[in-house]
């Protein structure tokens, strides 16, 4: 973004909630494609799940301290969710500046998803629930993220703002929001907080997993989605 680009535009989304955002997407990434045990990065399974984890504890107390846009309390507002339903199915839903209603809920459920196919996950490796439920589970969250995905593409063309675009520089158009300011940010404090969640989150995973973040090959080959011994 070259600078006069950058002066036509108004901060968003903090640096922190972008950082989580294309992180989860990272390891996600790995986990589907670690999950087959003939994967070349098949040792990297519960590497990539670990980390969606520990992503997750930031994301939770986050949503509470971070960023204006950041927060659960400014963009989960149930009574918006009919108004704008009803604009996107009549083909002109309205811009949002964080969230929109139904973008929320989307990512209030794959956090919550993503959180129940981490601990299938850890389940089926400590031999505690059947490996296709944790597949079942899986597969689920790949549906939901194709449908966010193809939400956001929708919403962009319907709207006439990049909306990937926007997590990635944290900005929107000035244009296309009059009057509206900056996003406050997050303070130290919130800073710290973020950081001391991901601390703990490590250290309770690593005291469940001792070699959580230690790249493990799995010995068995009965198909995808099967955790090492």
């Amino acid at each position: 973004m070259t600078n006069s680009e950058y002066t036509r535009t108004f901060k968003v989304w903090d640096t922190p909630l972008r950082l989580f955002h294309w992180l989860l997407v990272l390891a996600i990434s790995i986990a589907f494609l670690s999950s087959d045990d003939d994967s070349p990065i098949a040792s990297w399974h519960m590497v990539a799940g670990w980390s969606a984890a520990a992503l997750l504890a930031f994301r939770l107390i986050w949503g509470f301290v971070g960023g204006e846009h950041a927060r659960f309390v400014n963009f989960i507002r149930p009574t918006a969710i009919a108004t704008h339903a009803r604009d996107l199915l009549a083909g002109h839903p309205r811009r949002s500046v964080g969230h929109n209603p139904l973008g929320a809920i989307a990512v209030v459920a794959l956090i919550g998803l993503t959180g129940i196919v981490i601990w299938s996950g850890s389940s089926v490796a400590a031999g505690g629930m059947d490996k296709d439920l944790h597949e079942t589970l899986a597969y689920s969250l790949l549906a939901l993220i194709g449908l966010h995905v193809g939400a956001v593409l929708l919403m962009s063309l319907l709207t006439g703002e990049n909306l990937v675009r926007a997590m990635i520089s944290g900005r929107k158009k000035n244009s296309l929001y009059p009057n509206v300011r900056e996003a406050r940010g997050p303070g130290l404090f919130a800073a710290l907080l973020g950081a001391a969640a991901i601390v703990l989150a490590i250290i309770a995973i690593v005291m469940v997993d001792p070699t959580a973040f230690a790249p493990q090959q799995r010995h068995s080959h009965h198909g995808s989605h099967e955790e090492r011994d």
